[in-house]
C-alpha cells in the first residue's frame, strides 16, 4: 500500500491505528496527522520499543492496508 493513500485518508485509518495501537490517544493522531515518521516515534515513545521494532511493526501493519481500509 501506497504510504501517500493512508495519509491523505488519515480520518479513516485512525481506527485501524487505534486497533493496532490501543496506547496511542486520539491527541497522538491528531498530531500525527498521517506522516509515517510521527506515527513510528510515537509508537517507540508509547510502546517504549526501539526504533527499528516500531519501523518493523509499522511496516507489517502498513502491509495489511487494502482497499477495505477506505471507505
Amino acid at each position: 500500500m501506497n504510504w501517500d493513500r493512508i495519509e491523505g485518508n488519515w480520518k479513516q485509518v485512525t481506527g485501524k491505528v487505534k486497533v493496532q495501537w490501543g496506547k496511542l490517544t486520539d491527541d497522538d493522531l491528531d498530531v500525527i496527522a498521517g506522516r509515517r515518521d510521527q506515527l513510528a516515534g510515537k509508537i517507540q515513545e508509547r510502546y517504549g520499543i526501539a526504533k527499528d521494532e516500531a519501523e518493523k511493526q509499522l511496516a507489517a501493519w502498513e502491509g495489511k492496508a487494502d482497499d477495505s481500509w477506505f471507505g
